[in-house]
Order: structure tokens, then sequence, then C-alpha cells
């Protein structure tokens, strides 16, 4: 990497954000259904689901609603992505003197800030639901970097149908199963109160690792080996995203 590269990703991330900005809605439509969730699983669910422990539900469950909205906001990249592709700005791009990695960092990089602003949102509704939290500032900054770490992984991944995708349907509905994923882990429930198949799975995917290390941070806890866990699983996914991406890049615009 030389000074190109983070001149030219500056720039190109800038192209990005000006879109966002422009259009608003994507980062409300982001939050929209993480909150609806949210409100759907506190005042409706909660009061029916017994999770053993003593901090009020909206604290258990936010760690998990956080990340379907990082699930939530990754599509946004891959339709962007995708969009850039058959508008022929790639091709542009293509001839122009700048370093060809920048184009795919401009729109991760456009995807960390959106997506740590829909938290931003969601966490300010959690505060008006009830949301308490004894963590410090570093506890802060350690849940941020988890989250951030996620959220760059998942934007890698979402670069791959967002390039090979044949139509802008199919670039966006790969996040569903992300989505989803959540719902297999221990985001809203313990998961020893899962039929014993469904508590292997739950208990060996990263949703669970990443829920339960934010959560304990957020209760003032020692998240203990979990973090680890959490990270390896960011770091390993991130890495394995990132090198499948700029392959389907090279195989494209080769």
């Amino acid at each position: 990497m030389n000074t190109r590269f983070f001149g030219d990703t500056a720039i190109l991330t800038g192209r990005s954000l000006r879109h966002i900005g422009r259009s608003p809605d994507t980062i409300v439509t982001t939050a929209i259904t993480p909150i609806a969730m949210m409100l759907l699983f506190v005042y409706v669910f909660g009061g029916a689901i017994d999770t053993g422990s003593t901090e009020n539900y909206v604290s258990y469950q936010l760690p998990g609603i956080l990340l379907i909205t990082i699930a939530s906001g990754i599509a946004y990249t891959a339709y962007r992505l995708f969009q850039d592709k058959n508008g022929g700005m790639f091709d542009r791009f293509q001839s122009m003197p700048i370093a060809r990695s920048a184009v795919l960092w401009g729109h991760v990089l456009t995807s960390v800030v959106a997506n740590m602003i829909s938290l931003v949102v969601v966490v300010l509704v959690a505060l008006l639901m009830g949301f308490r939290t004894g963590a410090s500032v570093l506890d802060w900054l350690a849940v941020i970097g988890i989250l951030a770490l996620f959220t760059l992984a998942l934007t890698w991944l979402a670069v791959i149908p967002g390039l090979t995708a044949g139509t802008v349907e199919g670039a966006s509905a790969f996040s569903y199963p992300l989505i989803f994923l959540p719902f297999l882990s221990s985001a809203f429930v313990p998961t020893d109160t899962m039929p014993a198949p469904v508590q292997a799975f739950a208990e060996h995917q990263p949703v669970t690792s990443i829920v339960d290390s934010i959560r304990a941070i957020f209760a003032g806890q020692d998240p203990g080996n979990e973090v680890w866990i959490a990270l390896a699983w960011c770091v390993g996914l991130l890495v394995v995203a990132y090198v499948l991406a700029t392959a389907a890049y090279r195989r494209r615009f080769a």
C-alpha cells in the first residue's frame, strides 16, 4: 500500500459517503427493522422469556439487535457495488490512474461509517427503552472495536454478491440468512433452553460468542475466553471474505 492507495481510498470513500448524505433514508431504513424487532421482543415477548438473568430484557437482547443492525446495513453495500458495476463506474475507474483496491475499500469504509451511525441510533432508542450499563469508557471502546471488526468482516462478505450477482435482488438478498443467524444464538434466549441439535449449532457459531462478549462487557463483567473466540471468528471471517472478494474483483475486471 502506498500514498496513492490512501489518497484514492479517501476520495472514493468521500464519494460514497456523499451518496449516503443525499439519501439518509438508507441509514433510517437500516435502523428501523432492528428497532422494530427490539420493540417487539421487549414489549410483546419480553415478559414471557426467562433469561435467568437479573438484567432487564432490553439490556439482555441489545447485543443481538446490534448485530442484526449490521447485517441489515451491509445489504446496501452489495446493492451499491452492483449499481456501480452495472452502471459502468468500475470500467471507468479501470481506465483512470487510481489504485484498483481503493475502489472496493471506498465502499467498505463507507459501510463501516454508515453502520456505526445506525448502531448509535439503535443504542439511543434502547436507552429510551430502559437499557442501562455500568460499562466504562474503555469498555465502550472495546464494544465499538468488536462491532467495527464484525462490520468490516461482513462488509467484505457483501462485496462478493455485489460483484457476482446477476440481479439487484440477488445482490442484496444474501443478507437475509445473516439477519436470521442471531435467532439461532444466545441473542434472545439462553442456549441451554434450546433442543440439543439447535443448541449445538448455537454454541458453535460466531454470533453467540460476539453476543456473550458484548453482553458481559455491558454488565461490567469479564468476558473471559469468549472475547478471544469472538475476535478469532471476526478475524477469520474477515480474512476469508477479503480473499474471496478480491479474487472475484480480479476475475470480473481482469
